[in-house]
C-alpha cells in the first residue's frame, strides 16, 4: 500500500489548495474528489454563478447604452448561449487546475472516502474498493444546500443552487426562499435577465449581517427590476400538482411560479466520512477545528465549510495554507480579522471587518467616514452613480475597524481596506495614501479621509462624534 505524507479529501478551493500547498514543499500527496475538482465553489457555486452575473450585468449596461448617445434597439437575449457559455468557463477552470495538479505531481484518486482509522482512507468508486495510508489527512469535503423538510425540493420544480445553475431555459417566473447571499445574488440576476422574481425572507430584511444602509440601496435596485420582496415571512406550503408551483405565503397570499428555489443556507458535508467512529468531535454536524485547523483527533485537519466557520472560498484556501504548514511541522495559526467578503448583487456589495452596528454594540467609540459614487468623477464618467463607501474607524486610535461598500466594483475597491486593515493602518493613514485620478479607489481615500472630517469632495466638515 502506497503511503503519503498528505491525503487531502475534498477537491475544491481549499482542498487542491491544500494539495497543490503541500507539493509546492516536497511533500508526497494525494487528493481523493468523488466529482470534479474545484468542487462546489467552480462547479454548482461561485463561478458559474459570477459567469451568469457577468451577463446580467452586460444587459443591465446596455439598457443604459443610450445615455452614452449608443442606440442598441432590440436587445435579443438567448438565455442558453448565456449558460453553454457558463459551461465553457467552468470547464476551462476545472481543465485549468487539473494541470496545476498534474504539474506538481498530486495523485487523484476519484472516488468517496471515508476514514478507516488513523491515516488510513478507504475509497470507493463504482463498485471498486482500495485503500491509501497517509501520515495526515486534511479533511476538505465543503458543504451542501440546505434542505428543510417542510420544503418538498425534487430537482425538477423546487430547486436548490445545484439545480438551477444547471437549466437551460430561462424561467419565466422564480420564488426565491432565502433572503441571504445566495437568494439576493440569484434574484439580481434572473430578475435582470427577464424573470420575473420573488423573494421571501422570514427575517426583519435582506442581507442581515451586512451593514444596514448599504443594503437598502440593493434592495431599492431589486425593487426597480420588479423583484417583489417579501420579509418576515415564510413559505407555508409548496404545491407542484400542477403547472408551476403555487406557493402559500404566510399571511394567506398565493403566487403561482414556474420554479422555486429554496436558497436558505448550507450546511457541512460530513456524513458518511466515517468521523463518528473515529471520535472526531463535531457541533451540529461541523468539524470542530482549532486555530491550527486541528481536530480532535491526530493527525486529522480540516478546513473550509466542513468546518462550519466562515463559508467563504477564499477562507478556505487561507486554511489549506495554514493547515499544510503545521501538516509538515510548522506552527501557524488562523487570524480572520480582516476577511474581505463580496455579494455580487445589482449593485455589488464588498464588505470587511466587523459593521458599525456591531461596532456601537460593542461599546466602542467610533468615528464614520463616507463618501458617495456620484461625488466620484469616475463614477460620473462610467454612468455607474448607485452607491457609497462607508469606513468604520476606532475613535480613538483611528485605526480602521470594518469598512462596508456597495456600488460598481465593490468586489475590488474592498481589498484595498482589507490590506490597511492587515497592515494595521489609521483611517488618516490610509486617506494619505496617493490615489491615481480619475478612478474609484479615490472614494475610498475619500472615505478615509471622512473619518476625520477631512474629506476634500464632501460638502461641509464633519466631527468624530457626529
Amino acid at each position: 500500500m502506497k503511503e503519503f505524507d498528505i491525503a487531502v479529501i475534498g477537491g475544491g478551493p481549499g482542498g487542491y489548495v491544500a494539495a497543490l500547498r503541500a507539493a509546492q514543499q516536497g511533500a508526497c500527496v494525494c487528493l481523493i474528489e468523488e466529482d470534479q475538482v474545484g468542487g462546489t465553489c467552480l462547479n454548482r457555486g461561485c463561478i458559474p454563478t459570477k459567469a451568469l452575473y457577468a451577463t446580467a450585468h452586460l444587459l443591465q449596461r446596455l439598457r443604459g447604452a443610450d445615455k452614452h448617445g449608443i442606440g442598441v434597439g432590440t436587445i435579443d437575449f438567448d438565455f442558453a448561449v448565456a449558460a453553454r457559455r457558463k459551461d465553457e468557463v467552468v470547464a476551462k477552470l476545472v481543465g485549468g487546475i487539473e494541470q496545476l495538479l498534474k504539474g506538481r505531481e498530486v495523485e487523484i484518486f476519484r472516488g468517496r472516502a471515508s476514514i478507516e482509522g488513523a491515516g488510513r482512507v478507504c475509497i470507493r468508486s463504482r463498485g471498486v474498493v482500495g485503500h491509501i495510508q497517509a501520515r495526515t489527512i486534511i479533511l476538505a469535503t465543503g458543504s451542501l444546500p440546505a434542505r428543510p423538510k417542510t420544503l418538498a425540493i425534487d430537482g425538477k420544480k423546487v430547486l436548490t443552487s445545484n439545480e438551477i445553475l444547471a437549466i437551460k431555459e430561462l424561467p419565466e417566473s422564480l420564488l426565491i426562499v432565502g433572503g441571504g447571499y445566495i437568494g439576493c445574488e440569484f434574484a439580481s440576476i434572473f430578475s435582470a435577465l427577464g424573470t420575473r422574481v420573488t423573494l421571501v425572507e422570514q427575517l426583519p430584511g435582506l442581507l442581515v449581517q451586512s451593514d444596514r444602509q448599504i443594503v437598502r440601496d440593493v434592495e431599492k435596485t431589486l425593487r426597480e427590476q420588479g423583484v417583489a420582496i417579501h420579509t418576515e415571512k415564510s413559505v407555508e406550503s409548496l404545491d407542484t400538482s400542477g403547472d408551476g408551483v403555487r406557493v402559500r405565503i404566510e399571511g394567506g397570499e398565493e403566487v403561482l411560479v414556474a420554479r422555486v428555489l429554496v436558497a436558505v443556507g448550507r450546511v457541512p458535508n460530513s456524513s458518511g466520512l466515517g468521523l463518528e467512529e473515529l471520535g472526531v468531535r463535531l457541533d451540529k454536524g461541523a468539524v470542530v477545528v482549532d486555530a491550527a485547523m486541528r481536530t480532535s483527533v491526530e493527525g486529522l485537519y480540516a478546513i473550509g465549510d466542513v468546518t462550519g466557520g466562515i463559508q467563504l472560498a477564499h477562507v478556505a484556501s487561507y486554511q489549506a495554507g495554514i493547515a499544510v504548514t503545521n501538516a509538515l511541522g510548522g506552527e501557524a495559526r488562523a487570524d480572520y480579522r480582516t476577511v474581505p467578503s463580496t455579494i455580487f448583487t445589482l449593485p455589488e456589495i464588498g464588505q470587511v471587518g466587523i459593521t458599525e452596528e456591531e461596532a456601537r454594540k460593542k461599546g466602542l467609540n467610533v468615528s464614520v467616514g463616507r463618501f458617495a459614487y456620484q461625488a466620484s468623477s469616475k463614477a460620473l464618467c462610467d454612468g455607474e452613480v448607485r452607491g457609497s463607501v462607508k469606513i468604520v474607524a476606532d475613535g480613538d486610535s483611528g485605526k480602521i475597524l470594518g469598512a462596508a461598500i456597495v456600488g460598481e466594483e465593490a468586489s475590488a475597491l474592498i481589498a484595498e481596506v482589507a490590506v490597511a486593515m492587515n497592515q494595521g493602518m489609521t483611517a488618516g493613514e490610509l486617506g494619505r495614501v496617493i490615489h491615481s485620478h480619475p478612478t474609484l479607489p479615490e472614494m475610498i481615500m475619500e472615505a478615509a479621509e471622512d473619518v476625520e472630517g477631512m474629506a476634500v469632495h464632501k460638502i461641509g466638515r464633519r466631527t468624530k462624534t457626529e
